[in-house]
């Protein structure tokens, strides 16, 4: 915790992590507000809603599959500090055309030929903007921290990504749309403006022609990590997490609602509840490694994920709806014998979580060529989104098959056994490569 503490006040790091955690809030900030606003206010038509939500998600996700090669790319032969502050400008433009599109469907003014077109190219504009940011908050850390800082500082920066996403979400739930256009520009001018104090971070290499084949670069990228077993298997192992993670998001609201026979707003204490454990279990495992980067814990760590999904399952098996009928507001949902097993249980799936997670990020930081730490994040946030999109489809069809949204628990938690043998497999690959003597 000294390792944090002590970062968090140095200019090394506080600039990064300051740009990055308002990057995260205002993606969170405009995406939930464009969702819940078309979803409440426009549509009254439930296949129309999942339609305009689907869309919307598939466009934030696509540029992660065309364009994470060649961010990673760019990210390794240019000067880091130097592309932020360019993305973060950008942000700027895309939000004011996202904001644009909120005020003109706020209005009523050509809501369906303008202003909804206008909201889905923000939400796309800033997928794009998180392509290209999101290998560089975590490449930049190995040139700016020292090696016994790094873990901490990957700790920190996931930490702040989930209460930054927690904090916008929350917000766009409650502020009225128009403050919400204004709030996406405001910030984006501050996490330009804070930007500009990041350290430069020039490349550990002389830059080289950019390959702008997408597919082939992407293809090239992902192949290139297979042949490093340690980054191979934290890659693999970091996106059976993410296909986890997707699948219980998508169990959230539908089980709240009705399994639990809960309201939005204690789906929404999931997520609080959710976001601030993977916050805990991300700080907390620094303590554990005290700063060494080891795969040590992760098997233990999604093991206990799993056995904590198991709990939730029961405890939502056993749960007996309210007799008043209609749904539970927070006190009342509180005030039920199981809630605080059930609460509980989340907590426990995203502590467990985040312990598991951070160390696989600082991972591929490390063990990674300097000259490459970019493009191998590239590498893993394309293999995640297909694992993401992968664990949205299969939710769907058990779905479609019309297999129980309770049931559904087991098949997270039988996919956290996978994870943890991914996790050994890389524990072992560590072992054997600090035998022989190699970083």
């Amino acid at each position: 915790m000294t390792t944090s503490t002590h970062l968090i006040h140095s200019r090394r790091f506080l600039p990064l992590f300051v740009t990055q955690l308002l990057n995260a809030f205002n993606d969170n900030l405009f995406k939930n507000a464009v969702v819940l606003f078309v979803v409440y206010s426009l549509y009254n038509s439930e296949a129309e809603e999942a339609k305009f939500t689907a869309i919307a998600s598939a466009l934030f996700i696509l540029p992660f599959f065309i364009l994470s090669a060649l961010s990673g790319q760019l990210a390794d032969m240019r000067d880091k500090a130097k592309i932020i502050r360019i993305i973060k400008a950008c942000e700027i433009a895309i939000m004011a055309i996202g904001a644009l599109g909120l005020v003109m469907a706020w209005k009523g003014i050509a809501v369906t030929e303008f202003a909804i077109p206008l909201m889905l190219a923000g939400v796309f504009l800033m997928g794009v903007h998180s392509t290209f940011f999101g290998p560089i908050k975590y490449a930049i850390l190995p040139q700016h921290l020292h090696p016994d800082e790094v873990l901490a500082g990957t700790g920190l920066v996931e930490a702040g990504t989930y209460i930054a996403v927690l904090g916008g979400t929350i917000l766009a739930g409650w502020i009225p749309v128009q403050w919400a256009a204004v709030g996406v520009i405001a910030t984006a001018v501050v996490g330009y403006l804070t930007s500009r104090a990041v350290p430069p971070a020039p490349p550990a290499e002389k830059g080289e022609p950019l390959d702008y084949h997408l597919l082939r670069a992407s293809f090239q990228l992902v192949n290139k990590t297979a042949h490093e077993s340690r980054i191979f298997l934290a890659i693999m192992a970091i996106s059976f997490f993410w296909t986890i993670g997707a699948v219980l998001f998508i169990q959230f609201p539908p089980l709240a609602k009705n399994v639990l026979g809960a309201s939005k707003e204690v789906a929404s204490l999931f997520l609080v509840i959710f976001s601030v454990g993977i916050a805990i279990g991300s700080v907390s495992v620094n303590a554990l490694l005290k700063g060494r980067v080891s795969a040590r814990y992760s098997p233990a760590s999604v093991i206990a994920m799993g056995l904590f999904i198991v709990a939730l399952y029961l405890v939502c098996k056993a749960w007996a709806t309210s007799p008043e009928g209609g749904l539970m507001s927070v006190p009342m949902f509180i005030g039920q014998p199981l809630a605080p097993y059930l609460l509980g249980s989340l907590l426990g799936i995203a502590v467990a979580g985040g312990m598991f997670v951070v160390p696989l990020y600082a991972f591929l930081t490390t063990i990674s060529d300097k000259s490459e730490t970019a493009r191998t994040i590239a590498a893993n946030n394309i293999v995640n989104s297909g694992a993401m999109v992968v664990g949205s489809g299969l939710a769907v069809a058990l779905s479609a098959i019309h297999v129980a949204i309770v049931d559904q628990l087991l098949l997270s938690a039988g996919m956290c056994i996978v994870s943890a043998w991914l996790g050994w497999m890389l524990y072992k690959a560590e072992c054997k490569a600090v035998a022989e003597g190699r970083h």
